[in-house]
This record gives C-alpha cells, structure tokens and sequence, in this order.
C-alpha cells in the first residue's frame, strides 16, 4: 500500500492511493476532514466493509448502515486517542440481533486491520443500534 499526501497551501493536503481516489486534508477543518478524524472515517469504514460483507455471507437484509465513531483523547502531547467508541446503526426489516452482533464482533476483534493498529494504544468500544 502507497499514499502520496502533497501539500495545497495553508493547512490543506491531498493524499492520493496508487490505485486511485483522493480526499483532503485540513488542519483547520475548512476544507476537508483533519488527519484525526480521518483516521476515525478510517476504522468506521475498515470495520463498515467488514460487517457489509459478513451480513451478506449471513443473507442478513439491511437498507442501512451507519457507523458513528467518537474518541476521546489524552491531555498531554502527543494527543492520542485513549477511548474510541463506534456505533453501528443498521436498519433491517427482519433484524436479527443475535446475527448482526456477531458480525460487528468479528469486524472488531478478527477483521478490521485498522481496529487491530489502533487497539495497541487505545479502547475501542462497539454499539450496535437497530432502527
């Protein structure tokens, strides 16, 4: 995996992936999301494609997914993410809690390679909440 971040001026950064796409960067959270919130979209979206996938396996109908992610962070620099909480909010016709439980589990504790980075220095929590 390879990412070019070039600066744009300001606090304003473009990164690009080798296989294409890209998104800003800001540090004052005019233009695009900041380098923390951006890791925080990063876990929602690592652990996001991992319980689409597993439903799916499961044939487990949904219409919606959402993952809400909050971190709380130390007070001291190097502010780092001490306590990060994600909420999953899934809307399904014929939900199966039990089912759609062990897939955020399996996305948090087997899957998600961005949980596993970010486990080594911080708590992350997982919600579910069916609508």
């Amino acid at each position: 995996m390879k990412t070019i971040t070039t600066w744009k001026g300001d606090l304003v950064f473009e990164s690009m992936q080798e296989e294409g796409g890209s998104l800003l960067m800001d540090g004052n959270l005019k233009k695009g999301l900041s380098p923390k919130a951006l890791l925080l979209a990063g876990l929602s979206g690592c652990s996001a494609v991992d319980v689409v996938e597993i439903l799916h396996k499961m044939r487990i109908n949904f219409t919606s997914l959402q993952v809400v992610s909050e971190a709380d962070q130390t007070d001291q620099h190097p502010r780092v993410f001490k306590d990060i909480t994600l909420t999953f909010i899934l809307k399904a016709e014929q939900a199966d809690l039990e089912k759609i439980q062990k897939a955020v589990d399996l996305s948090m504790e087997k899957y998600c390679g961005v949980a596993a980075m970010l486990r080594k220095n911080s708590l992350i929590h997982a919600k579910l909440q069916l609508t």
